[in-house]
Formats: structure tokens, sequence, C-alpha cells
């Protein structure tokens, strides 16, 4: 559990934890290299049933999905290390020899929504926010999407105390339609009508993020050397008041993040501009379409008809920005904390955090894959697609393995786990360069953050109607007890059994567990009922 705000941004920003001195001493390459040696001595002396003639084939099989899904991991490792080392820099030096000639953007717009947050980290974000105007010296516009008096007043109080000495000009705009959409459509709409100059910069960001010392004069500039910049990311690092555990969770899936974006920005796109922190031009963010996307985005199934969408709001951007071919980025060095608070159950809020994530993307994968890889770049539409993909072959290996346990003998389960923990180990030597420390626990954490995300996908893609956004007022969606809605319930249960059936059939069939009847048998058969 973090202790405190106050974690220097040394240890968590960019370039300082891929290359955190401290990070392979001599104790932690001690704990790789005994781990490595338990499970080389696992395999030499437990019983190994791997490569018996009999259950070789399953072994290969389980080899050869690995093979693949780990040569996709190695290509964004790659392509991370080429934006990392060489397409970054240029950027980063271009950007900043502006910023120290004294280049300024003509007026930068935040947008923040919040929602009863607490007055703490309330404070924080925008004594951040204060502290940006103050070092930049630009001229600074708070837009409050507020849906209660309770942060309205915490936020201008503040402001009253602590930023008499800086431009800065708070708007609140007060939400009369429940919602985070709703409440970002009312700021936006409110700009247009105050009139935003086109060459204005707008942050989005929520009401629970810290922004780091010096994210404008990193950010701004990028849009100034590069014309064709629409929108870009940043860096996020965690701050977890909770389960041990839990914040180990978030750390990896951060590290997780910092390869796949530098690998995805490589191609001028992102697969989200999180809602976290993200920076716009102005031109697109006060144009009608863009304002009835965000707030009105929906999607018409065939099975829940038509709904609209609770969260997300990000990949909605996302997805106006991919219509109109916008080049996107990332900005590895520029950071952003973000306050998790988990109380109650951990697994319980991380599987909440999975269906959200997860169904926001599913929500959104379908209609991105539909505009080509002419429209969305070749290398990122297949990322899109190869989520869709990823959600099945992750179960694969572990249905092989409780099939050939159960059906030939129990020790394949023994070797599978043995497999499992080497190869996320080696998974996780490429994590390791992307946060501050080596955490033993990466592997296990994984392993059931990919076996968990996979089943919570299957769950979700069959029930794309419901939502639900437990720390933001528990919003819900999509939960229809009438008759209608308890038909369409249970066949969305019917459709899920056929496919997880069918997967696990196919799989069985693949590998030779079960053999397939042959024509002779089959009309031998059908000969009996006659």
């Amino acid at each position: 559990m973090a202790s405190s705000y106050n974690r220097p941004a040394t240890l968590v920003s960019g370039e300082a934890v891929k290359n955190k001195p401290d990070k392979w001493t001599v104790h932690s390459i001690y704990k790789l290299f005994l781990y490595f040696g338990c499970c080389f001595v696992a395999l030499n002396e437990l019983l190994n049933t791997i490569w018996t003639p009999e259950l070789r084939q399953f072994t290969l099989i389980i080899g050869i999905l690995g093979i693949w899904r780990y040569s996709w991991w190695f290509v964004h490792a790659v392509r991370a290390e080429i934006y990392q080392k060489m397409v970054f820099p240029k950027k980063r030096h271009a950007a900043e020899s502006l910023w120290q000639n004294g280049w300024r953007p003509h007026h930068v717009h935040f947008m923040m929504t919040t929602f009863k947050e607490l007055r703490d980290t309330t404070e924080k974000v925008v004594q951040s926010i204060i502290n940006e105007a103050r070092l930049s010296q630009v001229p600074v516009t708070l837009w409050l999407g507020s849906g209660d008096r309770y942060d309205e007043d915490i936020i201008s109080h503040y402001l009253k105390q602590y930023a008499q000495d800086v431009d800065i000009e708070c708007v609140i705009v007060r939400q009369n339609v429940p919602g985070k959409r709703m409440a970002i459509g009312l700021v936006l709409r409110a700009m247009s009508r105050r009139g935003i100059h086109k060459d204005d910069l707008i942050v989005f960001m929520d009401g629970d993020a810290i922004l780091s010392p010096g994210i404008l004069q990193k950010c701004c500039p990028l849009f100034e050397i590069d014309t064709e910049l629409q929108a870009l990311t940043t860096d996020e690092e965690v701050i977890c008041f909770g389960p041990k555990w839990v914040e180990i969770w978030l750390i990896m899936r951060f590290a997780q993040r910092r390869i796949a974006m530098q690998s995805h920005s490589l191609s001028n796109k992102v697969l989200t501009l999180t809602g976290r922190m993200s920076m716009y031009r102005a031109n697109h963010l006060t144009c009608h379409e863009f304002i009835r996307t965000l707030e009105a985005d929906h999607m018409e199934h065939w099975l829940w008809g038509e709904f609209r969408f609770l969260s997300g709001d990000d990949k909605s951007t996302w997805y106006y920005m991919l219509t109109h071919e916008a080049k996107m980025l990332y900005v590895p060095d520029a950071l952003v904390y973000t306050i998790e608070r988990v109380k109650g159950s951990g697994i319980e809020r991380m599987t909440q955090n999975l269906c959200r994530w997860s169904g926001n993307m599913l929500r959104n994968s379908t209609r991105c894959i539909a505009l080509g890889p002419r429209k969305v770049g070749l290398f990122i539409w297949w990322c899109v697609v190869d989520q869709r993909i990823a959600m099945w072959t992750m179960l694969v290996s572990p249905i092989v393995a409780v099939n050939v346990s159960v059906l030939h003998t129990p020790f394949f389960i023994l070797a599978y786990l043995i497999w499992i923990a080497v190869t996320r180990m080696l998974l996780s030597l490429f994590l390791y360069r992307y946060c501050d420390k080596i955490y033993l626990s990466f592997p296990c954490i994984l392993y059931i953050n990919q076996l968990l995300n996979a089943l919570v996908k299957v769950y979700c893609i069959f029930r794309l109607s419901k939502q639900r956004w437990t720390n933001r007022g528990n919003q819900a969606a999509g939960y229809d007890n009438s008759l209608a809605g308890t038909l369409r319930n249970f066949m969305a249960d019917y459709i899920t059994a056929v496919w997880v059936c069918g997967l696990i059939l196919i799989t069985s069939i693949y590998t030779t567990l079960i053999d397939v009847p042959t024509v002779q048998t089959v009309a031998a058969l059908l000969e009996n009922f006659k």
C-alpha cells in the first residue's frame, strides 16, 4: 500500500523507471537465478511427463501456441525499444528546443470531471494544475464538469487561496443529466459558446489524476513541431490504497501499457486516448460531431438492441480520431499519477475493472475493425483483431492441460505449472524494464491476469449492454429484469455455453484427445436407427 502522494517522480517516470540504477542489483539478479534454478530442479526431479511418447504432441501444441503469442509480445517489445531509443528522442529534442526558445501555447484548457471525490485527492489534483500554470506561464482555464456542489466548493476555495499569483480561471458547468459522458458534453458545449481559439490545447483529465511537474512543457510543444498531431496521451503510474497484491497487479498493468503504447505509437496511433490525461487540439473538440459522439455514443446489437455506452469515453474519442485518420502519440516521459482506492475485496475490484476495461474494448473493437486496415493502419488494425483472437487462444493451453491431466495422467498439470512459471518469468523480464523494481510475484499475477481477463472478455462479448462503474457513483446500465430482459439473458447464457463447449470440443479434437467419428461409423449408427 502506497504511503503518501509524495512519491518522487524520478522513481516512476519515463527513462528514470527504465534505467533506475539500483533495480538490477546483485540481490535482484540472485533472486532471479534462484527462481529459474528452482524451475530447473522441478523439471528434472519431479515426475515429468511432458516428453513421454503418448503426451509429447500435447506439449508441442502448447509450445507452438506459446511461441506464436510470445513472438507477438517480442514484436511489441522491439517496436517499443525503437520508439523509445530512436523515434521519440528526436521529437523530445525538437520540443525542448522550441520551449527553451520561448514558444508557449496560446491557451490551455483543462477539462476535468469529478464526482464526490475525497477532499485530499481533489486538492492534490488542483494543486498540480496550479503548479503547471505557474511553471509554464501559460494562461489556463479549468473547466469543471461537476455533478455535486461538494466538489465545486472544494475547488473554488482552493483556487482562491492558492492560485492568486497565476493566470487561471475556473468555469463550473453543473450537469443536469447524470453520467460522466454528459458532464463532458456539457463542458464542451460551454467551450463552444465561449469561443475557443483554434490553436488552443485542451486537456482531458479525471478528478483523481495528479499531474507530475513539467507535463505541459513536455506535451504542448509536440503539437507545434508536428502540425499533423491531433491528440496525445501520457504515461501513468499508480498510487494504490489497498491490498499489496492489487498494487503490484496495477504496477504490472502499467508496465504492459508502456510497452504496448510505445509500440503502437510507432505507427502514429494508439489504442486508447486514456481518460486519466490526454491532450487534444481544440479544432476537433468543439465540433458538434465530436460532442455527440462522446455524450451519446451507442451501439446497435442483434440481441440487446440499441444501447448507449456508460463508461469508455476515452474509447469514443479514440474512435472519432480514427475515423478522421488523425495522428496520435504516446508521450513516455510525461507522467500522471492515478489514485486507486480499493475497499472490500481486491479480487472483486480486479474483476470489476477488467469487466469495465474489456467491455469498453469489445464495444469499440468491432466498429474499429470494420474501418479496415487502410483507414486505421495495418499494424494498429491487426492489434485490435489480435485482442479478439487472444481472448480465445489464452484459454486453449489450460483446457489442454486439464483435459490431459484428467484423461491421461494428473502429473501433466504439474509440468504445465512449471511451464507457466518459466514462460511468465521470461515475459516478466521485459516488464521489469518498465517498472521501478523486480517483483518475483509478476509471473503468478501475470498468468492470473491473462486467464481472468480472457474469461471476463468471453463473458462480456455476449453481454455488451451490461455496464457497471462502481467507482463513479455505482452507475449501471443494461440490467433489465423484465420478461424480455430475462429471455435475452437466457439467450446470452446459452450462446456463451455453446461457444465455450465448442472451444473445448475443437481443442480436444485438434489435440486428438477425442477422435472424430469416421464416415463409416456415422453410417453404421444411422443404419442402426433405421
